[in-house]
């Protein structure tokens, strides 16, 4: 009971925060990076714990399903420089400097220095874009900032788990790394590929049914811990897996299914990201009950010390890639190797959104508890999430106006490009049909046609009066349940309809689900 009763009250502050986050206009994890540093400042606040191996598959896999869902392989492809700079090469550099940091100040044995490095190293691109969308910023970075959450998890985590291996079972392991490593990817996909392939099947023999939400959580949570137990890369198979059932999923389910799996997956991985920063603030709160007073402190200056190494790689690491880039300009776009030449302000925009969660939380989670220096790793975690949300998190935004980046309307003109092209599609099917029916559906799709011309407007005159005629129904329907004219399941029915109807009608970018 514990652990739900104090879900329940975070998850409770966590609705009060999000309404101070969307007025503040911050990204809402770094509100509950603030929750969870309260939670570890107060002294009642029951300890609590989690299996270590439960903790990835718990909170990184359907985050990462939920992210890899929206990444088609084809963009990763196109921008492979950048991303293989970002999610590889920084990375490692990351947990390299984290290492040395760990092992020379804090005396860390060097595979666990190694594993406070791996935790610390991914950056979380959900807070960030969550602000980034709202100022139409070029499409490439915020596609290059999600692949890069997607990779450098992947990276961090085979990082993660040697440098534990290594140091649970000293002088093992180093004979084996390479050819773990050689088989953990590929393998890792090949896996998620297969996986996928078979949820694919099983979700459209229960199309219709709440039974395909639970299929798709069975096919996440079945891959992660397939993965783990035949040592291949767990992340790496649910990333291949959400790539298949992205490719093939969409044209074999119904609209219905679509809409309740979104709204489904959009709230789950938030609870678990409330959840998981509540964890992280009990976790710190032992922690800081536990070490004397003159630890305490010099833990908390090594926590200090590695959150300015983290962010000051990241940005050194940055920049100086951009300057590379543009110094061989010619020779990059000369071999199309998918490395535009970004502007300066982009980079500085770029090292600036490694803010760290939930990956950070969770492997953190995930070290045993005799692992060594345990608590001085947790403690780094919490510090470097804490201090990345809420430093950058909360002067993300007046960066990005300082900054003075011009807006990208790509994203706008290519939706009114497609959706014109859809609606002649629809047009041209229409043309053999007659009667006043056929004449009626003509006149509607014909006036879509022609209130999309601007690219640049979010919601067109007829989107509007659409809008217009569906609240007048919306009303009359709630009227008529009020006076009883209709019962609860006419009017249920009714309403999901208009929901439908609405979504439809409704401007670009509204109708996805925010925190």
């Amino acid at each position: 009971m514990p652990l739900f009763e104090s879900t329940l009250v975070l998850l409770a502050i966590a609705v009060v925060l999000l309404q101070a986050a969307r007025r503040l206009r911050v990204p809402y994890p770094a509100m509950l990076a603030l929750a969870g540093g309260c939670v570890a400042a107060l002294p009642f606040v029951p300890h609590l714990s989690i299996e270590p191996r439960l903790a990835l598959a718990l909170f990184v896999a359907p985050a990462v399903m939920d992210t890899a869902f929206d990444m088609p392989p084809r963009e990763m492809l196109r921008i492979w420089l950048p991303l293989t700079s970002l999610a590889v090469v920084l990375v490692l550099v990351t947990t390299a400097a984290v290492a040395w940091v760990g092992w020379a100040i804090a005396g860390l044995p060097l595979a666990a220095a190694v594993a406070l490095g791996a935790i610390v190293a991914p950056p979380d691109a959900a807070a960030a874009a969550a602000v980034l969308r709202e100022f139409n910023l070029p499409r490439r970075t915020l596609a290059v900032l999600q692949g890069e959450s997607l990779l450098n998890d992947a990276v961090a985590l085979l990082a993660f788990g040697f440098a534990v291996s290594a140091a649970m079972s000293p002088g093992n392991e180093s004979s084996t790394l390479l050819p773990r490593l050689l088989i953990a990817v590929p393998g890792g996909a090949l896996l998620g590929v297969a996986t996928g392939a078979l949820g694919i099947r099983l979700i459209h023999k229960v199309a219709g049914r709440l039974s395909s939400i639970i299929v798709q959580f069975l096919l996440t949570f079945g891959t992660w811990i397939l993965a783990e137990r035949l040592s291949l890369s767990p992340i790496v198979a649910v990333v291949a897996a959400a790539a298949v059932a992205a490719r093939y999923m969409p044209a074999r389910t119904s609209a219905r299914d679509r809409v309740n799996s979104y709204a489904v997956w959009a709230a789950v991985v938030f609870v678990l990201n409330v959840l998981a920063f509540l964890l992280m603030g009990l976790q710190a709160r032992l922690i800081l009950s536990q070490l004397p007073a003159d630890a305490l402190r010099h833990a908390l200056i090594f926590a200090a010390i590695v959150l300015g190494v983290v962010i000051g790689v990241r940005f050194f690491w940055v920049l100086t890639y951009g300057m590379v880039v543009r110094f061989f300009r010619s020779f990059f776009e000369r071999r199309k190797m998918g490395a535009s030449v970004p502007p300066a302000r982009i980079g500085v925009l770029v090292s600036w959104c490694g803010m760290r969660g939930l990956v950070t939380l969770a492997t953190s989670f995930a070290l045993p508890p005799e692992f060594p220096g345990r608590n001085v790793i947790v403690l780094s975690a919490f510090t470097v999430v804490l201090g990345t949300l809420i430093i950058q998190g909360f002067t993300i935004r007046p960066l990005i106006a300082l900054l003075r980046i011009a807006p990208d309307y790509s994203l706008t003109r290519e939706v009114a490009e497609a959706r014109r092209a859809m609606l002649d599609a629809a047009l041209s099917e229409l043309q053999g049909h007659t009667g006043e029916a056929a004449d009626a559906v003509r006149g509607e799709y014909g006036a879509a046609r022609v209130a999309g011309g601007d690219p640049t407007r979010t919601a067109t005159e007829y989107d509007n009066l659409r809008m217009l005629a569906i609240g007048a129904e919306r009303r009359l329907l709630i009227e008529w349940r009020r006076h009883g004219r209709i019962f609860d399941d006419t009017y249920h029915l009714l309403e999901d309809e208009l929901d439908r109807a609405e979504l439809h009608a409704a401007a670009l970018g509204t109708t996805s689900l925010e925190g």
